[in-house]
Protein backbone atom coordinates (compact mmCIF):
# COMPACT_ATOMS: atom_id res chain seq x y z
CA UNK A 1 0.00 0.00 0.00
CA UNK A 2 0.79 3.60 -1.30
CA UNK A 3 2.32 5.20 2.75
CA UNK A 4 2.05 8.84 3.05
CA UNK A 5 3.65 11.01 5.67
CA UNK A 6 1.85 14.02 6.77
CA UNK A 7 3.32 16.40 9.43
CA UNK A 8 1.30 18.98 11.02
CA UNK A 9 -1.05 18.94 13.70
CA UNK A 10 -3.68 17.32 15.62
CA UNK A 11 -6.19 19.33 17.54
CA UNK A 12 -9.48 18.62 19.73
CA UNK A 13 -12.47 20.34 17.74
CA UNK A 14 -15.11 21.30 20.47
CA UNK A 15 -18.13 22.59 17.72
CA UNK A 16 -20.79 24.18 18.73
CA UNK A 17 -23.97 23.93 16.40
CA UNK A 18 -26.01 27.19 16.37
CA UNK A 19 -28.96 28.29 14.02
CA UNK A 20 -27.45 31.59 13.42
CA UNK A 21 -23.89 33.38 13.99
CA UNK A 22 -24.41 35.12 17.57
CA UNK A 23 -23.97 39.08 18.26
CA UNK A 24 -21.25 40.26 20.15
CA UNK A 25 -21.71 40.65 23.73
CA UNK A 26 -24.82 37.58 23.49
CA UNK A 27 -25.96 34.80 25.10
CA UNK A 28 -27.09 31.81 23.17
CA UNK A 29 -28.03 28.36 22.92
CA UNK A 30 -25.90 25.49 21.02
CA UNK A 31 -28.06 22.82 19.18
CA UNK A 32 -25.81 20.59 19.61
CA UNK A 33 -22.03 20.02 20.57
CA UNK A 34 -19.95 17.55 19.16
CA UNK A 35 -16.03 16.62 20.45
CA UNK A 36 -13.71 15.37 17.93
CA UNK A 37 -10.30 15.46 16.48
CA UNK A 38 -9.44 18.18 14.41
CA UNK A 39 -6.16 19.26 12.58
CA UNK A 40 -5.09 20.29 9.03
CA UNK A 41 -2.59 17.41 8.97
CA UNK A 42 -4.90 15.38 10.96
CA UNK A 43 -8.21 16.09 9.02
CA UNK A 44 -6.70 14.76 5.42
CA UNK A 45 -4.81 11.49 7.09
CA UNK A 46 -8.40 10.56 7.96
CA UNK A 47 -9.87 11.52 4.21
CA UNK A 48 -6.50 9.92 2.44
CA UNK A 49 -6.77 7.11 4.65
CA UNK A 50 -10.82 6.41 3.36
CA UNK A 51 -9.52 7.13 -0.38
CA UNK A 52 -7.33 3.69 0.07
CA UNK A 53 -3.60 5.24 1.38
CA UNK A 54 -1.79 4.69 4.30
CA UNK A 55 -1.54 6.92 6.00
CA UNK A 56 0.78 8.20 8.92
CA UNK A 57 0.87 11.22 11.01
CA UNK A 58 3.93 12.88 12.82
CA UNK A 59 2.84 15.95 15.24
CA UNK A 60 3.84 16.79 18.55
CA UNK A 61 1.22 15.46 21.57
CA UNK A 62 0.40 16.40 24.52
CA UNK A 63 0.49 13.95 27.41
CA UNK A 64 -3.07 14.89 28.94
CA UNK A 65 -6.32 13.38 28.60
CA UNK A 66 -7.71 15.16 26.05
CA UNK A 67 -4.60 13.66 23.33
CA UNK A 68 -5.48 10.18 24.84
CA UNK A 69 -8.94 10.82 22.99
CA UNK A 70 -7.23 12.47 19.32
CA UNK A 71 -4.57 8.97 19.18
CA UNK A 72 -7.64 6.89 20.47
CA UNK A 73 -9.49 8.13 17.59
CA UNK A 74 -7.08 8.12 15.27
CA UNK A 75 -5.97 4.59 15.94
CA UNK A 76 -9.45 3.95 15.23
CA UNK A 77 -9.23 5.37 11.89
CA UNK A 78 -6.68 3.35 11.01
CA UNK A 79 -3.96 6.46 10.67
CA UNK A 80 -0.69 5.78 12.45
CA UNK A 81 0.91 7.98 15.17
CA UNK A 82 3.30 6.03 16.42
CA UNK A 83 6.07 8.56 15.57
CA UNK A 84 4.60 11.86 17.13
CA UNK A 85 6.70 12.80 19.69
CA UNK A 86 5.56 13.15 23.27
CA UNK A 87 6.04 16.59 25.15
CA UNK A 88 5.91 16.06 28.85
CA UNK A 89 3.50 18.66 31.01
CA UNK A 90 1.92 20.06 28.17
CA UNK A 91 -1.59 21.11 26.91
CA UNK A 92 -3.24 19.54 23.78
CA UNK A 93 -4.40 22.58 21.13
CA UNK A 94 -8.24 22.70 21.21
CA UNK A 95 -10.06 24.84 18.94
CA UNK A 96 -13.77 26.13 19.94
CA UNK A 97 -15.83 26.04 16.41
CA UNK A 98 -19.24 27.54 16.00
CA UNK A 99 -21.09 26.36 13.29
CA UNK A 100 -23.84 28.38 11.60
CA UNK A 101 -26.72 25.71 10.52
CA UNK A 102 -27.69 28.88 7.57
CA UNK A 103 -25.01 27.90 5.73
CA UNK A 104 -22.49 25.53 7.20
CA UNK A 105 -19.93 28.71 7.69
CA UNK A 106 -17.25 27.68 10.59
CA UNK A 107 -15.39 30.15 13.41
CA UNK A 108 -12.75 28.95 15.15
CA UNK A 109 -10.54 30.24 18.22
CA UNK A 110 -7.88 28.13 18.46
CA UNK A 111 -5.62 27.63 21.85
CA UNK A 112 -2.36 26.39 21.51
CA UNK A 113 0.41 25.56 24.33
CA UNK A 114 2.60 22.93 22.95
CA UNK A 115 5.71 23.17 21.47
CA UNK A 116 6.05 22.77 17.68
CA UNK A 117 7.74 19.94 16.09
CA UNK A 118 11.49 20.03 15.40
CA UNK A 119 13.40 19.51 12.80
CA UNK A 120 15.60 17.35 15.16
CA UNK A 121 12.80 14.56 16.04
CA UNK A 122 11.92 14.92 11.89
CA UNK A 123 15.81 14.30 10.52
CA UNK A 124 15.91 11.05 12.57
CA UNK A 125 12.92 9.71 10.76
CA UNK A 126 13.50 6.63 7.24
CA UNK A 127 11.62 8.84 4.93
CA UNK A 128 12.56 5.76 2.58
CA UNK A 129 9.60 3.61 3.75
CA UNK A 130 7.26 6.82 2.26
CA UNK A 131 6.29 7.33 -1.34
CA UNK A 132 4.71 10.92 -0.42
CA UNK A 133 5.43 13.58 2.09
CA UNK A 134 3.22 16.19 2.44
CA UNK A 135 3.69 19.23 5.05
CA UNK A 136 1.25 21.56 6.85
CA UNK A 137 3.41 24.57 7.01
CA UNK A 138 3.50 25.89 10.51
CA UNK A 139 7.11 26.52 11.98
CA UNK A 140 8.62 27.26 9.24
CA UNK A 141 12.11 27.82 10.50
CA UNK A 142 11.89 24.42 11.49
CA UNK A 143 10.52 23.47 8.25
CA UNK A 144 13.30 24.57 6.26
CA UNK A 145 15.67 21.67 7.65
CA UNK A 146 12.77 19.28 7.35
CA UNK A 147 12.88 19.80 3.54
CA UNK A 148 16.20 19.78 3.26
CA UNK A 149 16.12 16.01 4.80
CA UNK A 150 13.15 15.45 3.17
CA UNK A 151 14.68 16.16 -0.16
CA UNK A 152 17.80 13.97 -0.04
CA UNK A 153 14.92 10.92 -0.35
CA UNK A 154 14.11 12.22 -3.89
CA UNK A 155 9.78 11.75 -2.70
CA UNK A 156 7.19 14.15 -3.80
CA UNK A 157 6.77 16.77 -1.16
CA UNK A 158 3.61 18.83 -1.20
CA UNK A 159 3.07 21.79 1.36
CA UNK A 160 -0.31 23.01 2.24
CA UNK A 161 -0.21 27.06 2.38
CA UNK A 162 -3.03 27.93 4.33
CA UNK A 163 -1.77 31.02 6.55
CA UNK A 164 0.98 33.47 6.01
CA UNK A 165 3.30 32.33 8.70
CA UNK A 166 7.12 33.76 9.02
CA UNK A 167 9.82 32.35 6.79
CA UNK A 168 7.14 30.74 4.95
CA UNK A 169 8.61 31.84 1.93
CA UNK A 170 11.77 29.98 2.57
CA UNK A 171 10.25 26.57 2.51
CA UNK A 172 7.86 26.77 -0.91
CA UNK A 173 11.36 25.57 -3.25
CA UNK A 174 11.75 22.52 -1.89
CA UNK A 175 7.43 21.45 -2.97
CA UNK A 176 6.66 19.92 -5.87
CA UNK A 177 3.03 20.60 -5.16
CA UNK A 178 2.22 23.85 -3.55
CA UNK A 179 -1.67 23.69 -2.11
CA UNK A 180 -2.68 27.24 -1.30
CA UNK A 181 -5.64 28.51 0.71
CA UNK A 182 -8.05 31.87 -0.19
CA UNK A 183 -7.29 33.10 3.64
CA UNK A 184 -3.18 32.93 2.25
CA UNK A 185 -3.59 34.13 -1.39
CA UNK A 186 -5.54 37.17 0.35
CA UNK A 187 -2.98 37.64 2.62
CA UNK A 188 -0.85 38.36 -0.12
CA UNK A 189 -2.69 40.74 -1.79
CA UNK A 190 -4.33 38.52 -4.21
CA UNK A 191 -8.24 39.36 -5.28
CA UNK A 192 -8.39 36.23 -6.69
CA UNK A 193 -7.10 32.54 -7.27
CA UNK A 194 -5.73 33.74 -11.13
CA UNK A 195 -3.61 36.45 -9.77
CA UNK A 196 -2.33 34.43 -7.37
CA UNK A 197 -1.27 31.59 -9.35
CA UNK A 198 -0.13 33.89 -12.01
CA UNK A 199 2.22 35.59 -9.55
CA UNK A 200 3.66 32.08 -7.70
CA UNK A 201 3.45 30.11 -11.50
CA UNK A 202 6.40 32.70 -12.30
CA UNK A 203 8.43 31.99 -9.35
CA UNK A 204 8.33 28.57 -9.14
CA UNK A 205 7.43 27.38 -13.31
CA UNK A 206 8.02 23.46 -12.87
CA UNK A 207 5.62 23.07 -9.71
CA UNK A 208 2.01 21.91 -9.68
CA UNK A 209 0.01 25.07 -7.76
CA UNK A 210 -3.45 25.18 -6.89
CA UNK A 211 -6.06 27.70 -5.11
CA UNK A 212 -9.13 27.32 -3.87
CA UNK A 213 -11.65 30.19 -3.85
CA UNK A 214 -14.37 28.94 -1.83
CA UNK A 215 -17.85 28.78 -3.86
CA UNK A 216 -16.08 29.98 -7.29
CA UNK A 217 -13.97 26.41 -7.07
CA UNK A 218 -10.10 25.97 -7.32
CA UNK A 219 -7.68 26.67 -10.10
CA UNK A 220 -4.05 24.82 -11.05
CA UNK A 221 -1.13 25.97 -12.34
CA UNK A 222 0.72 22.89 -14.21
CA UNK A 223 3.39 23.17 -17.10
CA UNK A 224 2.68 26.48 -18.20
CA UNK A 225 -0.96 26.31 -17.93
CA UNK A 226 -3.96 27.20 -15.81
CA UNK A 227 -7.16 25.44 -15.38
CA UNK A 228 -10.30 26.17 -13.86
CA UNK A 229 -12.70 23.71 -12.14
CA UNK A 230 -16.16 25.30 -10.71
CA UNK A 231 -17.34 24.19 -7.05
CA UNK A 232 -20.02 21.63 -7.43
CA UNK A 233 -23.52 22.92 -6.57
CA UNK A 234 -24.53 21.83 -3.10
CA UNK A 235 -28.13 21.64 -2.17
CA UNK A 236 -27.83 22.83 1.59
CA UNK A 237 -24.24 23.31 3.21
CA UNK A 238 -24.01 21.42 6.76
CA UNK A 239 -20.23 21.85 7.74
CA UNK A 240 -17.68 23.50 5.95
CA UNK A 241 -15.00 22.72 8.56
CA UNK A 242 -12.54 20.61 7.01
CA UNK A 243 -13.71 21.11 3.43
CA UNK A 244 -9.91 22.65 2.26
CA UNK A 245 -7.72 19.58 3.99
CA UNK A 246 -10.55 17.42 2.24
CA UNK A 247 -9.58 18.89 -0.87
CA UNK A 248 -5.69 18.83 -0.22
CA UNK A 249 -6.01 14.94 -0.06
CA UNK A 250 -8.20 14.50 -2.63
CA UNK A 251 -5.67 16.51 -5.11
CA UNK A 252 -2.82 14.47 -3.07
CA UNK A 253 -4.26 10.83 -3.76
CA UNK A 254 -5.44 11.49 -7.38
CA UNK A 255 -1.72 12.99 -8.22
CA UNK A 256 -0.27 9.41 -6.51
CA UNK A 257 -2.35 7.51 -8.74
CA UNK A 258 -1.19 9.39 -11.76
CA UNK A 259 -4.17 11.48 -12.81
CA UNK A 260 -3.79 14.56 -14.47
CA UNK A 261 -4.05 17.71 -13.32
CA UNK A 262 -7.44 18.76 -14.43
CA UNK A 263 -8.83 15.06 -13.13
CA UNK A 264 -6.99 16.32 -9.57
CA UNK A 265 -8.79 19.19 -9.58
CA UNK A 266 -12.31 17.92 -9.91
CA UNK A 267 -12.24 14.59 -8.17
CA UNK A 268 -10.75 17.04 -5.18
CA UNK A 269 -13.82 19.66 -5.68
CA UNK A 270 -16.52 16.61 -5.92
CA UNK A 271 -15.08 15.25 -2.56
CA UNK A 272 -14.71 18.80 -0.93
CA UNK A 273 -18.54 19.36 -1.77
CA UNK A 274 -19.34 15.82 -0.46
CA UNK A 275 -17.67 16.82 2.73
CA UNK A 276 -19.66 20.15 3.60
CA UNK A 277 -23.10 17.98 2.97
CA UNK A 278 -22.06 15.99 6.03
CA UNK A 279 -21.15 16.72 9.18
CA UNK A 280 -17.55 15.36 10.27
CA UNK A 281 -15.10 13.07 7.67
CA UNK A 282 -16.71 9.66 8.73
CA UNK A 283 -17.95 7.35 5.76
CA UNK A 284 -17.18 10.07 3.24
CA UNK A 285 -18.96 9.62 -0.09
CA UNK A 286 -16.03 9.10 -2.45
CA UNK A 287 -16.64 10.38 -6.23
CA UNK A 288 -16.83 7.78 -8.96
Amino acid sequence: MTNILLTGIATLDIINQLDHYPAEDSEVRAQSQSIRTGGNASNSAIVLQQLGLNAHLLANRADDANAHFIFSELEQRQINASLCPVQIHSTTPTSYITLNMQNGSRSIIHYRNLAELRAADFTKLDLSLFNWLHFEARDCTQQIEMLQYARSFNKPISIELEKNRDSIDAIMPFADILLISKPFAESRGFKNAIDCLQYFSQRYKNKTITCTWGDQGAWAYCKSEIIHQNAYKIAKPIETLGAGDTFNAGIIASLIRQKSTSQALSFACKLAANKCQQTGFDQLIIPE
